[in-house]
């Protein structure tokens, strides 16, 4: 398996304004765009040929990566001129593959942090004899996904669609994002139009007694498509709760870039990041934070489960706690904002002018 698409299209409407002016998979995670720590694991797993399957300000990605050579990667792109969902950005790049008709493709998903052990998802791929596998892994609560229950050799039975009702939740196993395609099986995928692979193709070749397989790996999963999971997985990539060869740094309680001012009794703890250029003043505290290039914390600022954008200020002895806030907004001292917060991208708020508790 040398080959894999990455879906890298979406236009990431939940994790705004993160995504206003930046496509999601180049949003940074852990110091560098989130899409450099799948391609690093993909790497590592033996992969040397990507082809980033791109639609939502497609023009970013090439500047930034070229032809992957930094990576040990050969990096193709292909940009959709109109949206065509899963299945159709697959097919879509199908022509950039090399692969013969019975060779493992590697498919994955441009928003998923995982620790899934990409050789052994190929190799039950192979050992099994499958036309697709499917990387599965098990959650509490499985209502916002696709539930894909299994036999006891792990052969795909049924893929049901964000159950509600109890007896809708067959399992708690679901479908994680990541899949091995036999190369033939991509190119029964219609072409031109719109296609979800997980609700017409993979129900479709199901229906048709094609061998879909099931690999449970449960060490480490987070989708990361609202702001408040993106800001977990960067903090957990910094942890080294969740593997990336990619983290420009060692694993700890803190990130900080080289260009990055810190004042010395400021307090970084929690996986916090703080990217290139940013300020952080004197007396702030930052926990299980993102700040992103050239944004300023101003003095006495106590910033939680947060993510500043590029080139935003935070006002002294502000509090901010699972806020986001977009890129060049500035918020002015002596706010409180709260939990599921979102201030947009140049938005300006005064000093003192929201808060959940007394100013005393």
């Amino acid at each position: 398996m040398t080959e894999a698409i990455l879906l890298v299209g979406g236009k990431g409407t939940r994790l705004r304004p993160l995504t206003v002016h930046t496509p999601k998979p180049m949003v940074p995670a852990a110091g560098v765009p989130f899409l450099t720590h799948q391609l690093a694991r993909a790497r590592a797993a033996g992969v040397e040929h990507i082809v980033l399957a791109t639609s939502y300000l497609a023009e970013v990605f090439e500047p930034y990566f070229g032809d992957g050579s930094a990576l040990g990667l050969h990096i193709e792109y292909v940009t959709e001129t109109e949206p065509l969902g899963t299945g159709g950005a697959i097919r879509n790049v199908a022509s950039r593959l090399t692969s013969g008709p019975d060779d493992p493709v590697l498919i994955f998903n441009g928003d998923i942090l995982t620790g899934l052990d990409i050789r052994a998802l190929v190799t039950t791929h192979e050992d099994s004899g499958a036309d697709v596998s499917l990387h599965l892994t098990k959650v509490d609560d499985p209502r916002a996904y696709g539930l894909v229950p299994t036999d006891a050799t792990g052969r795909v039975q049924a893929f049901l669609e964000k159950p509600q009702t109890p007896e809708e939740i067959v399992t708690d196993q679901i479908n994680a994002g990541a899949y091995v395609f036999r190369r033939s099986v991509i190119d029964t995928i219609p072409e031109g139009r719109p296609v979800s692979v997980e609700r017409e193709t993979f129900p479709d070749l199901l229906a048709s007694g094609a061998h879909l397989q099931g690999m449970v790996d449960s060490t480490y999963w987070l989708d990361l498509g609202t702001p408040q999971a993106f800001v977990r997985g960067s903090a957990d990539l910094v942890l080294g709760r969740a593997p990336s060869p990619a983290v420009p740094g060692r694993c700890g309680d803190r990130l900080v870039l080289p260009t990055a001012g810190v004042a010395p009794d400021a307090k970084l703890t929690g996986g916090t990041v703080i990217g290139d250029d940013a300020v952080i003043g004197a007396g702030a505290r930052v926990d299980g934070s993102t700040v992103l290039a050239g944004a300023v914390i101003e003095p006495n600022a106590v910033i939680t489960d947060s993510l500043i954008g590029a080139g935003a200020r935070v006002g002294a002895r502000t509090i901010l706690a699972g806020a986001v806030i977009g890129d060049g907004a500035e918020v002015g001292a002596d706010n409180e904002l709260r939990e599921g917060v979102r201030v947009w991208c140049g938005a300006r708020l005064p000093a003192g002018s929201v808060r959940f508790s007394s100013d005393e």
